[in-house]
């Protein structure tokens, strides 16, 4: 976990103000309170991810909880892929995988 003084180190950039108004929109969720928070690796890749969004693909403030909405929906379909993989691997003989990927018509990875 980081500070707030060591996250603005880290993210060349980073405006206090932009921070602020992303953490009270609860687009990122740092632990601990006003002037003493903590910042995880999820809250620092979140905001590197906000930031991505707004400067490079140049998609406007109004749009990013609609963006930002959808790419968490993705990633947890990805994480639950990944377990529904998994327990594929653990389960179901090597046979019958194949046969679904083929179905598929690729993987689950």
């Amino acid at each position: 976990m980081i500070t707030v003084e060591a996250l603005f180190v880290e993210i060349h950039g980073l405006q206090r103000q932009d921070l602020e108004r992303w953490i009270g929109n609860a687009w990122v969720r740092p632990d601990g309170d006003p002037g003493h928070y903590l910042f995880r690796e999820i809250d620092v890749a979140r905001i590197r991810l906000i930031m991505e969004l707004r400067e490079h693909l140049e998609i406007e403030e109004p749009a990013l909880p609609t963006v930002l909405s959808l790419l968490d929906q993705l990633y947890d379909l990805r994480r639950r892929l990944r377990g529904l993989n998994a327990a594929l691997e653990e389960t179901v003989p090597a046979e019958i995988r194949e046969r679904l990927l083929e179905r598929l018509g690729g993987g689950l990875s």
